[in-house]
């Protein structure tokens, strides 16, 4: 969880500073001004990276006023007046970097195309809910793809079901001759509890399944053409050949 302060924003982060420092030099030593152009396209930009979750939807995140607050304390940090407000991350920027601008700028430059490369991901992960929409809808589709990525859901699975019980609940499949750091590699969690009954609280380990990629992707799929959920029993018997797709 981030840490916040204020009006309940989290601090600054590595990528934030070198943006806020790459605007202190552009503004060439002027006092920096919520109504300056620049400050403007930079709380824009801030407001634009994917970090902070629920905070950064807040109207004082990373605002012009707050956008300019920092790039003054980056001055005073430069011009040693009014330190009572510079931050760690600002002294450690500074220190860094601030001898350096034609790197800040090289650094900025590619923070911002990071922020085009998470829209594209975020788009492509779009796309493929669209491509198996569930009867219940987009929205509940992307609901359900996206708890189902989550990365601490899937490491606590995947440590849960450590040696003989690490294998697909569809096919079996185990690959025990592969490495253990590339055999993790090969397994997904899947809700088994109906999206439109899960809900959004926390989902717990008895409500996921480990599948590999191939029958985690088919089983999103036989859900989608039969246009009501599927469990494990029937997709085993679809997958594995035993019983017909769409009966």
């Amino acid at each position: 969880m981030a840490v916040t302060h204020g009006h309940g924003n989290p601090n600054w982060n590595r990528d934030e500073t070198i943006l806020a420092l790459e605007a202190y030099f552009a503004l060439a030593g002027k006092s920096p001004s919520a109504k300056d152009p620049q400050i403007m396209a930079l709380s824009q930009t801030l407001r634009a990276l994917p970090y902070h979750g629920e905070a950064a939807r807040k109207p004082t995140f990373r605002n012009p006023d707050g956008a300019a607050f920092k790039v003054q304390n980056l001055r005073s940090r430069e011009t040693g007046k009014g330190l009572g407000n510079v931050s760690r991350m600002d002294r450690e920027i500074w220190d860094e970097l601030g001898a350096n601008p034609a790197e800040v700028t090289r650094l900025a430059t590619l923070i911002r195309a990071g922020i085009v490369a998470n829209l594209e991901t975020a788009s492509r992960q779009v796309d493929e809910a669209e491509d198996f929409e569930f009867y219940e809808g987009r929205l509940l589709t992307q609901s359900h793809i996206r708890r189902e990525r989550s990365a601490g859901l899937r490491k606590a699975l995947l440590k849960k079901r450590q040696g003989d019980a690490l294998h697909c609940d569809v096919c079996g499949e185990a690959h025990a001759g592969l490495s253990p750091e590339l055999r993790a590699a090969a397994f997904e969690a899947h809700h088994i509890v109906p999206i439109a009954t899960a809900g959004e609280g926390p989902t717990k380990l008895s409500d996921v399944a480990l599948l590999c990629a191939t029958c985690h992707r088919l089983l999103h799929r036989l859900i989608a053409l039969k246009r009501e959920w599927v469990g494990l029993a029937e997709a085993k018997a679809v997958i594995l050949g035993s019983a017909t797709p769409l009966s």
